[in-house]
């Protein structure tokens, strides 16, 4: 059973058998009967869902085998995550820059497929696969907290997903570089979303989950590190897909100190877990403390997923929050 849910914390699951993936990130649910629709619909479901994203926001993501959450509970799950666990009333699901609304689906649902859309409009044939590591849409505003995929199509082998610890990732700078990044703050910008419109046809759309999130202008300054607001931990909060500038320094102190940020993501092995996908398994991770990057790694094989995306807080940093080590005291 994992640690987190032993040691007590989140007592409401602990009727359910997991497992921690690695020391500092990553938890399945090893067994395929526990089913995320039976949890949404329990009579305390709103306690289950309460830990649920505890247990997330600690653990960074977390799997679950096999399930037959339908597209509308996907969606109201990620939405009560996201209230259960305090965010604003304003905010509320994501809707896409370049996403299309389909009778099927509407527009909250993100389709995740090989065959293009959001997961192709960054894409460089040729780039390094560390080229993909990102938290989602830090673009906006007001960015997300919790992020669901369930992944309904697979190639034979391959495309399996990876997540990297914000807390873990922060934890391990030194303590004179992590003063130095406390109160600095970056840009996070998407325009390569406005070129895919144009190229598209497509319009960007226009409300996206918050009052704040709104237009053709996809930037925002955010906080380099953040704290937390369910676990109080201190985070760091840029990526290689979308933060462009550190304010407070010149362009080339930027580019060298964001530049070595992002190599001590990708580069560090043992801050991250790498899900190898079943069909119907389902992640739930959260953006303010984690990265991830897709696998490309399965040639023109078709490879699709449904995904919400639950819209946070405004980021920002407590300078009295403590890192996930000092605060568990490992």
């Amino acid at each position: 059973m994992a640690d987190s849910i032993e040691r007590g914390l989140l007592r409401s699951l602990s009727q359910y058998p997991a497992k921690d993936e690695t020391p500092h990130i990553g938890t399945t649910f090893t067994d395929p009967s526990t089913q995320l629709s039976a949890i949404l619909n329990a009579p305390d479901s709103d306690e289950q869902l309460r830990d649920l994203a505890r247990l997330v926001s600690e653990r960074g993501v977390v799997f679950f085998k096999a399930q037959d959450l339908k597209i509308a509970d996907q969606l109201k799950l990620a939405d009560r995550l996201g209230k259960l666990s305090g965010k604003p009333e304003s905010s509320g699901l994501h809707i896409h820059p370049i996403s299309e609304s389909t009778p099927e689906f509407g527009p909250e649902v993100s389709v995740i497929s090989s065959m293009g859309g959001i997961a192709r409009a960054d894409v460089v044939e040729g780039q390094r696969a560390s080229a993909g590591w990102h938290a989602d849409i830090t673009f906006e505003k007001v960015p997300s907290d919790y992020a669901i995929l369930k992944i309904h199509t697979l190639p034979k082998v391959g495309g399996d997903t990876l997540w990297a610890s914000g807390y873990e990732a922060y934890d391990r700078l030194s303590p004179a570089f992590k003063r130095f990044l406390e109160g600095l703050t970056a840009v996070h910008n998407a325009d390569f979303f406005n070129a895919y419109a144009k190229a598209n046809g497509l319009k960007i759309q226009e409300l996206r989950g918050s009052p704040l999130n709104k237009g053709e202008d996809l930037t925002a300054v955010h906080p380099v590190i953040r704290t937390h607001p369910v676990t109080g931990y201190k985070t760091l909060f840029v990526n290689r897909s979308f933060t462009t500038r550190i304010l407070e320094l010149t362009p080339d102190e930027s580019a060298d100190v964001l530049q070595h940020l992002f190599r001590h993501v990708a580069e560090n092995h043992d801050l991250q877990v790498r899900y190898r996908w079943g069909k119907d398994d389902v992640a739930i991770w959260d953006n303010r403390a984690t990265f991830h990057t897709a696998t490309l790694d399965y040639g023109n094989a078709d490879r699709q997923g449904d995904r919400a995306v639950s819209i946070g807080e405004v980021p920002y940093f407590d300078e009295k929050s403590k890192g996930r080590r000092e605060a568990l005291g490992l």
